[in-house]
């Protein structure tokens, strides 16, 4: 007699991949590492599988294909999409097609395949450990993905890549190195998990472990710590506002390789086009999310009524600011087009378009300062509340 749990059947495939293999990992790793033990060219090996694999993932499957953040090069997409295939975290299509639905619908905890709502251990792991309704395949957001050759090819050969990348491969070294046991054990068995693992703090630990400075519309946040772990994802809050920026870490000391990578493939003629959200953007998404928070502190506040004030003219010099910006953008589009117009009216009066340009950038710039200077402002306002409410208590 079978008793219905109300729950999905499990997944037996994904099951034996996310808990068998870690378990595996667990015993076998140690008692080889006790009797036999390791050497420097199996763990940098594994090192360099490892960080193979989570770009291919983070610059390849996430950002190039999953958001369009730049384009690459025929030689950079198959790069990923073999080492990719080595991640074992399914082919291009099927991630970025799931991970766009994550975006589209995230937290909701009926059509976010990976919704934090339903937990962490669901968000990290449960989601595919089940024949769950919301992981059905639907590749309706994915069509410029069905047009991509090396998406489909992928796609097509996916079991045979991904035991090539992480059987196959492995005992090649393991073969050329003398130690075929512990090769296998290290750059296949252990840098899998451990692969694994630091993509899914992505979907389940940036989403309740850190700060959102950008947004509180979403429960993702950042987190520089999950950053190192997983080549730069952990801005996770920066990025789900963000999503089309090659970069997750905006700050030059943000840890952030992927990023790196990137720049690094433009320079050398691999990327181009890379996305890049503009300074001013930014700023006003952090006082955005700095205004609601100081309302809602000021609701809870009592005899706050001057402090409400300035913070409602802060906020009028905030719009203000928002409605040049948007006027000096629509001048530049305007006036890129008529330079695009008539190449002997831009020879013609070249020295005046450079300085009307040059203007206008100045413009920008002033306003992306306004801006910042108006967070300092509101960061003394809030610190007026926070002093005010002590004496109160």
């Amino acid at each position: 007699m079978t008793t219905n749990t109300g729950k999905p059947p499990l997944n037996w495939v994904n099951v034996i991949i996310f808990i068998g293999l870690p378990i595996a990992a667990l015993l076998l790793v140690p008692l080889w590492g006790i009797y036999h033990g390791y050497d420097g060219f199996q763990w940098l090996w594994a090192l360099a599988f490892l960080y193979l694999n989570g770009l291919s993932i983070t610059g390849g499957y996430h950002r190039l294909w999953s958001h369009k953040s730049y384009e690459a090069s025929p030689v950079l997409k198959w790069f990923f999409a073999f080492w990719g295939a080595g991640a074992l975290q399914n082919s291009i299509l099927i991630w970025a097609s799931d991970h766009r639905r994550h975006h589209r619908h995230v937290d909701d905890n009926t059509l976010d395949p990976y919704s934090a709502g339903r937990g962490l251990w669901f968000s990290h792991i449960g989601w595919m450990l089940r024949e769950y309704n919301s992981n059905d395949p639907d590749f309706s957001n994915a069509k410029d993905l069905l047009r991509d050759p090396v998406v489909i090819w992928q796609d097509k050969h996916y079991v045979a890549l991904t035991l090539f990348m992480n059987v196959a491969l492995p005992l090649l070294l393991g073969i050329w190195h003398g130690d075929i046991i512990g090769t296998l054990l290290l750059v296949g068995l252990l840098r899998l998990v451990v692969n694994h693992h630091v993509t899914f703090f992505i979907n389940s630990l940036a989403h309740f472990w850190g700060s959102r400075p950008y947004t509180e519309s979403n429960s993702a946040r950042d987190n520089g710590f999950l950053a190192f772990l997983t080549y730069g994802e952990g801005y996770h809050n920066y990025h789900h506002i963000f999503q089309a920026d090659y970069r997750n870490g905006i700050r030059w000391w943000q840890w952030d390789p992927t990023k790196w990578m990137i720049a690094l493939c433009n320079r050398v003629g691999l990327a181009r086009n890379l996305n890049r959200v503009s300074d001013f953007k930014i700023q006003r998404a952090i006082l955005d999310t700095a205004f609601i928070r100081a309302r809602n502190k000021l609701e809870q506040a009592q005899g706050s009524e001057s402090l409400r004030a300035m913070l409602e003219r802060e906020y009028q010099l905030f719009t203000d600011s928002i409605n040049q910006w948007t006027a000096l953008q629509a001048e530049r589009y305007e006036r890129t087009k008529v330079q695009l117009s008539g190449a002997f009216e831009e020879r013609k009066h070249h020295l005046q378009q450079k300085w009307e340009n040059a203007a206008l950038h100045t413009k920008l710039k002033t306003l992306e300062y306004s801006l910042k200077m108006q967070r300092k402002r509101l960061s003394l306002l809030m610190e007026q509340v926070h002093f005010q409410q002590a004496q109160v208590a």
